[in-house]
């Protein structure tokens, strides 16, 4: 709640698991959202990032950098660039009330840069790999600020894990 009331637009970095299962959920439950989700960090390309800047110079803006490894080099030069931009446009404190940052619980330059500056942390779970990480916080997070509903998203995935994690249920039923 805190995302949509302060932000047109969430921007959210990473590559790979950590940004495509939510953006397939958003997109598949979603016909349009507000705040607005923007996708970087997924390339080295300058253009994109400049296109990015372009779009969202005139809104108010949030960013949630996602990376458990904290050595992914898209996601981090997309994260410094963004963060310089937050900073430009908003001065260092309230930049910091705009960042959220998703991973790991205990170590990584990510974790301790969060800490060191206060960023609010969310956790990537040590046991599950990035593509499955859309029912984490890594997921769950940019879904409940595109205004998903993420209590009735888990009910549904809970649902279809105790109905089908049947080893007698043939495939064909599932049809």
């Amino acid at each position: 709640a805190k995302i949509r009331n302060d932000s047109d637009v969430l921007i959210v970095i990473g590559i790979g698991g950590s940004y495509l299962g939510a953006r397939a959920v958003i997109e598949a439950l979603s016909s349009s959202t507000k705040p607005l989700i923007i996708y970087a960090g997924n390339s080295l390309s300058p253009r994109h990032l400049i296109n990015i800047l372009e779009l969202i110079k005139a809104k108010d803006f949030s960013i949630n950098v996602i990376s458990k490894s904290s050595t992914t080099i898209e996601p981090a030069i997309a994260f410094r660039f963004f963060r310089s931009c937050l900073e430009e446009k908003y001065g260092k404190e309230e930049a910091k009330r705009r960042i959220y940052v998703t991973t790991d619980a205990q170590k990584g330059a990510l974790k301790n840069l969060a800490t060191n500056q206060g960023y609010e942390t969310f956790v990537v779970p040590d046991n599950v790999g990035g593509r499955y990480s859309v029912l984490t916080a890594v997921g769950l997070l940019p879904i409940a600020v595109s205004g998903i509903d993420i209590d009735m998203l888990m009910k549904g995935a809970n649902d279809a894990m105790l109905e089908y994690d049947n080893p007698s249920l043939e495939l064909n039923q599932c049809y």
